[in-house]
């Protein structure tokens, strides 16, 4: 049995969860090594903020349970209803691209208007995505 063409940028929305989740931990434990931050004193969200120097990586990691949840949701629902077609499935990816984009932005040099952009982007595509899943099911396309 053939999988779902849905199915493929799940899990490549997926990979990015867990790249960011590896950059993250990555950036996390060096500068603990680094400044010799014990794991205690970053037992809480409010003292990571304020010993940490570079949260650049866990601030997306964070990003990346909000508006990518409508994105999964979608594609399952998408998936058990019987969903083809190029547009949604289109959509679907232009979002990952565009996330992809963002998490580069977000992890790296982290300039604000740019990360914007990639997220204003992924945001359309997103929005894309429900309208035309709203108007399959509508029966309208």
């Amino acid at each position: 049995m053939a999988a779902s063409p849905w199915v493929w940028p799940m899990l490549a929305m997926a990979g990015l969860v867990f790249a960011v989740a590896a950059r993250l931990f990555q950036t996390r434990i060096g500068e603990m090594k680094r400044r010799r931050i014990p794991p205690q004193a970053v037992a809480s969200a409010r003292q990571m903020a304020e010993t940490l120097e570079d949260t650049r990586a866990a601030d997306h990691f964070r990003n990346l349970f909000e508006t990518p949840v409508l994105f999964f949701a979608g594609c399952l629902a998408a998936m058990q209803t019987g969903v083809e077609g190029f547009g949604p499935l289109l959509m679907a990816w232009a979002f990952v691209g565009a996330r992809v984009l963002m998490a580069i932005e977000a992890c790296g040099r982290n300039r604000v208007m740019r990360r914007f952009r990639a997220f204003l982007a992924a945001c359309t595509a997103l929005l894309f995505l429900w309208i035309q899943l709203g108007l399959h099911w509508a029966g309208l396309l």
